[in-house]
C-alpha cells in the first residue's frame, strides 16, 4: 500500500482539478430538513460533467500520471461511475484508458464511457470479478493498474468535495457519505476532521452489500456476500486504504436495507427535482433512519452521483 493521503494532497488535488471542474452546489432543503428533524443541505455531485463524484479523483491521478505511463495506458475495473471517470480524464490528457465492467452493468454507465473514448471489456458477474481480471490483465500488458480504491491521488481528488462543504458550510456538524469501495468517505475524513475535528463523518453502505461496514467494523479485510441493486455501493471486498482513513477518522458507520435506499431515492428526486442513483440517495436514507441522533444539527449529506436508467427509473416510480 502506498502512502495515505493528506490534507496537504487534498489542497494540491483542489489545484490540480480547478482547470478542469467547477465545484458543485450545496443547497438546503426545507422539505428533507422536514423529513429528517434537521438542517439539511445536499451536495450535488450528481452536477459533475459524469454525474458523479469519482470524476474528481480520475482527473487528480491523469494529471500526474507520467508521461512515460501515459504512452503505455490505464486499466482498472468499475462498476460505472469510477469507469467514466477515468474515461473523462484520460481523454484530457491523451491516455489511452480499458476499463473492465460486469456482464449487465448499467448501460448509461457503459455508454458514457465508451462515448468518452474508452475501451469497455465485459468481465464475469459484478465488480470484484471485473477486479481480479484487471489485476492480472495490467501485468500481462503492461499497462498501469488504477484501483478504484487503493490510490492516494483517487482519494485527494475525491476528498475536495468535503473541503468545498466545509469552505461554504464551516458550521456543519455532521456529513453523510456512501461507501462502496470508500474512497468518497475516507476522503471526507480527511478533509473534515483536518479542518474541523468536530464534525461528524458517517459512512452509509447497503446492508445487501456490506463488506466495507464488516471490514470496519472487525478491523480486518472482510469479503461479504452483494447483492445489492446499487451499482456504486456493490462490492464484496474492502480496499485497504480507504479502510486504515476509516478506521482512524469515520465516526460512525450505518447500514440501510436496499428497500430504504429505494424510498430515499423516490423522496430525494420529488424533494430536490434531480436525478438520484442508488448509492447518491444512501445518504439520505440514513439520516431517515437516524434521525433521532440528527435532532436540530446542520447535516450535509453526499449525493454522490445521478446515473440511473430509465428502465431502473420506470421500476423505481410504479
Amino acid at each position: 500500500m502506498d502512502h495515505l493521503p493528506t490534507f496537504t494532497d487534498v489542497l494540491l488535488a483542489r489545484q490540480t482539478i480547478a482547470p478542469y471542474l467547477r465545484p458543485t452546489p450545496l443547497y438546503p432543503y426545507p422539505s428533507l430538513s422536514d423529513e429528517v428533524g434537521a438542517e439539511v443541505w445536499v451536495k450535488h455531485e450528481n452536477h459533475q460533467p459524469t454525474g458523479a463524484f469519482k470524476v474528481r479523483g480520475g482527473v487528480n491521478f491523469m494529471a500526474h500520471l507520467a508521461p512515460e505511463k501515459r504512452q503505455l495506458g490505464v486499466i482498472t475495473a468499475s462498476t460505472g461511475n469510477h469507469g467514466q471517470s477515468v474515461a473523462f480524464a484520460a481523454r484530457l490528457f491523451g491516455v489511452r484508458a480499458v476499463v473492465a465492467m460486469p456482464n449487465g452493468a448499467n448501460p448509461v454507465k457503459v455508454e458514457a464511457i465508451r462515448n468518452l473514448g474508452a475501451e469497455i471489456r465485459f468481465v464475469g458477474r459484478d465488480f470484484d470479478d471485473c477486479r481480479a481480471y484487471v489485476e492480472e490483465a495490467s501485468e500481462r500488458e503492461g499497462m498501469r493498474y488504477l484501483s478504484s480504491g487503493d490510490e492516494p491521488l483517487l482519494i485527494a481528488g475525491v476528498a475536495t468535495h468535503t473541503l468545498e462543504i466545509v469552505e461554504t458550510l464551516p458550521e456543519v456538524d455532521v456529513v453523510v457519505v456512501p461507501v462502496g469501495g470508500g474512497s468518497g468517505a475516507a476522503g471526507a475524513c480527511l478533509a473534515a476532521k483536518t479542518l474541523n475535528p468536530r464534525i461528524q463523518v458517517i459512512g452509509v453502505q447497503s446492508e445487501a452489500a456490506p463488506a466495507a461496514y464488516q471490514s470496519w467494523k472487525e478491523g480486518r479485510r472482510v469479503e461479504a456476500p452483494m447483492r445489492t441493486f446499487a451499482e456504486g455501493l456493490a462490492t464484496r471486498a474492502s480496499f485497504d486504504m480507504p479502510q486504515a482513513i476509516l478506521r482512524r477518522d469515520l465516526d460512525d458507520f450505518i447500514l440501510v436495507s436496499d428497500d430504504e435506499i429505494r424510498a430515499a431515492m423516490r423522496l430525494a428526486i420529488e424533494k430536490t427535482r434531480n436525478l438520484v442513483e442508488g448509492a447518491g440517495a444512501a445518504p439520505l436514507a440514513a439520516a431517515r433512519k437516524i434521525r433521532d441522533r440528527l435532532q436540530g444539527k446542520r447535516v450535509a449529506l453526499i449525493l454522490s452521483g445521478g446515473n440511473v436508467t430509465l428502465a431502473g427509473l420506470r421500476e423505481l416510480l410504479i
